[in-house]
Formats: C-alpha cells, structure tokens, sequence
C-alpha cells in the first residue's frame, strides 16, 4: 500500500490549484456577487443555477442538493476517485511532487487504478500519433485523411492515431512504460490472447476520445483494410473511465465556444467534428457509438448554462436511420431550456461530404437555425398517414397533437397548434388548439404530482439545508435564524470583522440547533480571532459530522446580504444577535420573579433583581451605543 500524503503537500496542492479553475473544466461559471461564481450543479438536475463556487476561500457549495467542499472534495465527487488520487491528479496539474509519509516517494505502480487508467491512455494516445506520422504501414491511414481534406496539421489537432496491424505493439509498449496486464486489460487497450494480452486495435485509424476536463479516457477506432473482419467503428469497451453514454467526442475543444456563444452543434461522426470545426463551426460534438441521450443532456446542459437563448442543433443524415435518430433526439428535448433545431443538408450529406463537396461556407451555412425539431418530429408523423381521409386526418392529429403540446413556449405551442391544423387540412382551427391545450394542462396535472416548484427566496432569506438527515427545520422566516446566519456567514468569510467580540459569543446565543452546532464548530477550531490561513480547514475538521460540515461549507460560500461588508455592518449582526440573547434572558428572569413571589429567599430575590437590572441596563446601551457597548 502507498503510504499517506504529507499533510503539507495536501495544503499546497489546495492552495495552488485554484477551484474555479478546476470546476469551470466541467461547467459554466458566472457572477453571482459577493466575488461568488454560479452554474447548474453537476451532482443532481436542476434548471436554474444553485451551484456557488468561492475563489477566495476555495470552496463550491450547491445549496440545491446540499453537495460541498473544497478543491480535492469536488475532483473526488465529479469523477469518483479517492482521496489520494484526487491530491495526485491536482498535483500533477499544479506540477507539485508529492511526498508519503511511509515509504517515501509512491511509486508509479501504486498510484490509484483511476490515474493509471487515464495514464496508459495517455501515452497511448501519444503512440499512435507517432504511428500516424513516421510508419509506413499508416500511409493507409494519412491517405485516408487526405482523402477527406484532412492534413497533417488537422489531424494533429485532434489527436488522431494509427494503432499497428501486429497483435501486440502497443501492449508491450505499454508493458515498457511500466504498465501491468491487468491495467492493460482494465484500460481496454489491451483484450486477452491466447497467450496473454494483446492490441485491441490493430490497423486502424485512432481518435482519442476526451472527457470535459481533456483526458483521454477512451479511442474510436476506423477500419482501413477490406481483410479486416470487424466493425466499421470499434470503440473502447466500457470501463471505470470510459461509458459511451457519458462521453461526447470533441467536447473538450468545443467546450468554450459552447459556453460563450450559449450555442452547440451535434453532429454524427468524429470525421463531421474534425469538419465543422476546421470550417469554423468550433461547438460541433458527436456522440460515441451511442444515440443522443439523457447523459449527453447533462454535460451540454452544464456548458450552455441552460438559458432559453441557447441554441442545440441537430445534423443528421437525411435516410431514414438519420430521421430515426432525429426523433430520438425530440425524445428528450424538453430536458432542455435550450431551443432545439435539426439541420439537413439538401442532398443528404453529412458535414464532413459536404465540406469537401461544397466549401467550408456550406458547412456554416448548414448548422444555422431553421427547422425547430418539434416541426421536423411532426412532419415526419403526418407524413406517415392519408390525410384524403378524415380517419387519417383524426389517426395524425392524435399523434403530433402531443407532440405540439410538448414545446415549451406556451405562445409558439399555439402558433404551431394552428399550423398544425393546416397541415392536416382541419378546417376547425380552435379545435386543434383546444386539443393541444388540453394535453399541455393534463400533462402539467401529471407533472404537478411531483416536486413542486421552486419558490422564490424573498430578499435576504436564507435557504435550509434541503433533507438534512437529522436536526430541526430552520425557520427561515424567522428574523433571529436569518441575523443568526448572517453573523455566522461573517465569522466564517470575514472573521477579522466580528473579532474578538464573536468568540466571547456563548453557544446558546444562537437559537437554531444548527447554528448552535456551528458556532461550536468555530470555538473547537480556536475561535475567530487572529484566524489563521487554514481557519475554514480548521473548522469544517471539527464539525461532528457531514450534516453540520455541509452547512459550514453553505455558510462560508453564501453571499452577504449587503452591498458593503465592513465593520459597521458586522456590528449590527453582532449586536441584533446580542440583544435577542439579552431579551430571551430577561424573559426568563421575570418568570423566575413571579415564580419567587414576595415570600422568597431574600438574598436570592436580591440577586436575581439585580441580575435582571444590569441586563436592562447592558440592553438599554446596546440601543444606544450599538456595537461600542458590546
């Protein structure tokens, strides 16, 4: 077993990565205040965006599905590694080498299955490339390129290959590197013999398949030669790294533009990619062997920040397997806020044909916006029935009518309504959008059975950890809860401006248990004063457990509410929280009066009187001098 991290290399692989670097990989940011970023949290499905990240602390925080933690936290959870292997991957980004505490330097064999997975793809990657362009045996494949208007600088943009016709070139390559047989099968890279291990991929073309963040966790694979007995497409088999449906080729290159332009090209084949993308079109993707589906959803969704402006458009071979695949696509439109459209080119070419036939300018001109795909889905249902005949006319309405009642817009929906009946030659106009509206309202019924939706957050309104697996709900109407966060939120972002007045705080001061819980946090970690540089480490370290860690980290991500965060502010959240505490204790000495009566122990009456006057007074002050008389 490798030993254990230094504790000192985990802080400065912490401190030199920084987080919104590494989660902006995955989706896209924008400015929330506060100097917090946001973006559709890529842990559960939500439509509007509750995933905050904080540069400044190195925290992300999803205040949706209660997901949180720092830098190595959101690596471990995106692309489920351990502990160890998250540092690991981190440092070498960072180009930080690591030290263990038993055993001394870890050696490559012992680093995590993950990182040795993604490492043998690397450098297999890096194999094929010099394949590609130094052996003989791959001028089948450079013709193969050429042929389809693509040189050797395009094809070393992408990263394509040529993987030997041997049985084992790249297996004992690998072995060479260090590589065992099982991380070899484990990969795919690598299928076994009859003697042991050899080439999954042998005399073909190779394209490197990337996840979002850019590492090469699988290949596609191009069949060249007419003796080669297997698919036209071979694709690494599923793996701890690789799952088809989860993967989208090109994403890594496309991944800015898409986010900057809210816009996303899908096209069939990696050769389509390589075509939009040298033709200008730079947020063209395809799937990997795999029809469009819910996962591939997620990823676009994530990058396109999901605004109605965006735009999702559809290129598909104009047969009948391309028109297939395009209603597939309508299956799962409403996953999207985005606005879908399909793109078909006259004569039925894909993009790659039709920028060698037509120019890069016809390839521009395909992927611009014209036909909603709802509108493509219901011409190609109508099609399918004899609208001469008023059974046919009724059979078509029943099945695009839910079709229509489908698009999200409720003004397009009744527009298209209306097309709809002149499509079909209906001349009751009002009865085709009667049907449509009834099916959009049962269909709203039968979605209403669900979550409901969410409400919106009143200015200054905290949001409760949602299903906290233990402790009482917080009330967030209630003003002492929301000044209770607040003061906390400062102690835990800002705590040079509510110190030393926070530490002398007591933990009843603070009347919802999970403050309470948190406040303890702070004073077991040392308290806010003189706080050091890993102050927030310090108290999420003494949290009880995950329930009250998760609120530490919400808290410290959660913007102030104010637009200047300073010492008078702080003040205010220091004294409001004061003077509640100095009031529910003047109750509780007024109870203990009328309980005592006037037949009392005298110098027990004596002593609570004059404890229930310094507090009158000690209240009074706080009134008058605020933050001065704490």
């Amino acid at each position: 077993m490798a030993g254990r991290i230094n504790d000192d290399d985990v802080k400065a692989v912490r401190d030199a990565v920084p987080i919104d670097a590494v989660v902006s990989e995955y989706l896209q940011l924008r400015n929330a205040g506060g100097g917090n970023l946001k973006g559709l949290c890529p842990f559960h499905d939500e439509k509007s965006p509750s995933f905050q990240v904080s540069p400044s602390k190195g925290l992300f925080h999803c205040f949706g599905c209660q997901e949180g933690g720092d830098t190595i936290a959101f690596v471990r959870k995106i692309d489920h590694l351990s502990f160890s292997e998250a540092v690991e991957r981190l440092a070498a980004t960072a180009g930080i080498t690591l030290r263990y505490e038993e055993g001394g330097y870890n050696p490559s064999h012992q680093r995590g299955e993950r990182i040795r997975l993604v490492e043998a793809h690397k450098v297999a990657a890096q194999f094929y490339i010099e394949q590609l362009g130094t052996s003989p045996e791959a001028e089948i494949g450079r013709k193969f390129l050429a042929e389809r208007g693509f040189d050797q600088a395009a094809a070393a943009h992408f990263g394509v290959g040529y993987s030997p016709a041997g049985w084992d070139h790249l297996t004992r390559f690998l072995r060479g590197k260090g590589f065992s047989d099982k991380e070899l099968t484990l990969s795919g890279l690598s299928q076994e013999g009859r003697r042991g291990p050899i080439d999954r991929f042998r005399g073909r073309l190779m394209w490197p398949i990337r996840d979002v963040s850019g590492e090469v966790v699988g290949f596609g694979a191009r069949k060249l030669r007419d003796d080669d007995n297997g698919p036209k497409y071979l694709n690494t088999p599923e793996t701890a790294i690789y799952k088809k449906s989860q993967v989208l080729y090109g994403i890594d290159l496309a991944k800015k533009d898409i986010a900057k332009s809210s816009r996303a090209v899908v096209v069939e084949g990696y050769t389509d990619v390589m075509a939009c993308h040298l033709a200008g079109v730079t947020t063209a993707i395809a799937t990997c062997g795999t029809a469009f589906g819910g996962d591939h959803i997620k990823i676009l969704r994530r990058l396109l920040m999901d605004n109605g402006s965006a735009r999702v458009i559809f290129t598909f071979d104009g047969d009948s397997a391309g028109q297939k695949a395009a209603l597939r696509a309508f299956e799962d439109d409403q996953k999207f806020a985005a606005e879908t459209y399909i793109a078909i080119a006259p004569d039925g070419m894909d993009p790659c044909d039709l920028r060698l036939a037509k120019g890069n300018e016809a390839v521009t001109e395909l992927v611009q916006p014209r036909t909603p795909l709802f509108e493509f889905a219901i011409r190609q249902i109508v099609q399918r029935y004899d609208l001469e005949t008023p059974a046919g006319r009724a059979a078509a309405l029943d099945e695009a009518a839910p079709i229509v009642a489908r698009i999200k817009n409720i003004a397009s929906q009744h527009e298209v309504a209306v097309q709809l009946a002149g499509i079909l030659g209906i001349l009751d106009t009002q009865f085709v959008v009667k049907r449509v509206a009834q099916l959009a309202r049962w269909a709203r019924d039968r979605g209403g059975k669900g979550p409901a939706p969410e409400r919106r957050r009143e200015y200054g309104e905290a949001q409760a950890p949602a299903a906290a697996p233990s402790g009482p709900a917080l009330n967030l109407r209630s003003p002492a809860h929301r000044t209770e966060r607040e003061l906390l939120k400062l102690a835990l972002q800002y705590p040079h401006l509510v110190s030393p007045a926070f530490d002398a705080y007591g933990v009843d001061e603070f009347t919802a248990p999970p403050y309470a819980a948190v406040r303890q946090c702070v004073m077991d970690a040392g308290g806010a004063t003189d706080a050091p540089s890993d102050y927030l480490p310090a108290v999420m370290d003494s949290a009880p457990n995950d329930t009250v860690r998760a609120l530490v980290t919400e808290l410290a991500v959660e913007a102030i509410h104010a637009r200047v965060v300073d010492e008078a502010y702080a003040g205010e959240q220091l004294v409001a929280v004061r003077r509640r505490a100095v009031d529910r204790r003047l109750l509780d000495i007024q109870g203990t009066l009328a309980r005592l009566g006037q037949n009392g122990d005298p110098e027990r009456l004596a002593a609570v009187q004059n404890e229930l006057w310094v507090l009158q007074q000690y209240g009074q002050a706080l009134r008058n001098r605020g933050a001065e008389a704490l």
